[in-house]
């Protein structure tokens, strides 16, 4: 599956100030929100979490919100001593273990995603990456006989809730709850309810490829955001065009940052729950656009799992308001038609736009 914990999605967020606005509305929101953000940028959870704020006045809120990111952090990372998530693994099938109501609700929609997605998002695959440790100095082609014993300790359906007590008990020995694949999403949607309730109503946060653009850009009410989409075959900060939001967010997962290579063949982290090895198909890299980060992060997992053609389909058929940007190995781009006329490809970025008729 899709990256344990410190195996996240990455992104770049390019912001470009759009037309100017009517000189009296500039004039009144030059009065609320500032040229030059209050800024700040910490390393956490194996990325750079990078928070802007607009509102004139509002610096205040950095804090409680960079202090959200890592209460959440200490309590989902796995291999991280004193998690949540440790304590409920150390004790699959021995006993339940009382979690924190932050935790609790991350996992019943961690059990909802991976029932709605057929296990493309699937919160037992910690036998799997724990395995490969893709991302890790230790990451290793398993032997064929690891891999499949570790699917036999992938079953999300034995992960059992009791809903009085708050308890989760893994029922087999062996089991492994990982999160990584929507816990980003779950700690951007937090954050961006911290900015909000102190007041925030213009901001940018981005989680290591978790974006989410907040209000309007600072040059007015009518002009959004304009947002960078990370180019998955080049170096981070290049983009294959952009899109114009607000209060959305942009998640994107590519094959392109972590992977492991023997013997000439490369394994990306996005890992398949019912081979044991990295899903094989033609995307490089996927943008989920929707109203909630942890929604993208589920999104994107699936999606990726189908390949391009159903991935569009399913989006279009499935997602309502939400859309989808494939960047393919073979050079080509794709979008869900309901941001065709949002997304602009980069003038110089090498790639073009496919055909979906020829998908197949």
């Amino acid at each position: 599956m899709k990256k344990y914990w410190h195996l996240m999605l990455v992104a770049f967020i390019g912001i470009f100030f759009l037309a100017a606005c009517g000189k009296g509305d500039s004039e009144k929101k030059t009065a609320k929100l500032r040229e030059e953000p209050y800024y700040q940028e910490k390393f956490l959870m194996g990325t750079y979490v990078r928070i802007r704020v607009y509102d004139e006045g509002k610096e205040d809120a950095l804090k409680p919100a960079f202090d959200r990111v890592k209460e959440l952090a200490d309590k989902i990372t796995i291999n991280q001593k004193g998690s949540e998530i440790d304590a409920i693994n150390a004790q699959a099938g021995v006993k339940p273990v009382k979690v924190t109501s932050d935790m609790y609700y991350l996992l019943k929609e961690a059990y909802k995603y991976s029932e709605e997605t057929n296990e493309a998002f699937n919160m037992t695959i910690g036998a799997i990456t724990q395995l490969w440790r893709i991302g890790f100095d230790d990451a290793r082609k398993p032997a064929q006989s690891e891999i499949d014993a570790a699917l036999k300790k992938i079953d999300f359906h034995k992960v059992k809730f009791n809903d009085k007590d708050q308890t989760v008990y893994l029922e087999e020995k062996g089991m492994i709850i990982d999160l990584g694949a929507i816990a980003k999403g779950y700690i951007t949607d937090e954050v961006v309810k911290v900015l909000k309730e102190k007041g925030v109503t213009s901001a940018i946060v981005d989680l290591g490829g978790n974006v989410y653009v907040l209000g309007h850009s600072n040059r007015g009410e009518s002009d959004p955001w304009n947002v960078g989409i990370q180019d998955p075959n080049k170096d981070r900060g290049s983009i294959v065009g952009s899109i114009k939001e607000k209060n959305r967010t942009i998640v994107t997962s590519g094959i392109y940052e972590r992977f492991l290579e023997v013997d000439g063949k490369k394994y990306h982290h996005i890992f398949d729950s019912k081979t044991g090895y990295p899903y094989d198909n033609d995307i490089a890299g996927v943008s989920i656009i929707t109203n909630k980060s942890i929604d993208g992060d589920a999104l994107s997992t699936s999606v990726f799992a189908m390949g391009v053609k159903e991935g569009l389909e399913f989006v279009e058929e499935h997602e309502k308001g939400s859309d989808a940007i494939f960047v393919t190995k073979d050079d080509k781009i794709y979008v869900t038609n309901g941001i065709k006329d949002n997304f602009k490809i980069g003038k110089d970025s090498g790639y073009t736009m496919g055909n979906r008729s020829e998908l197949k």
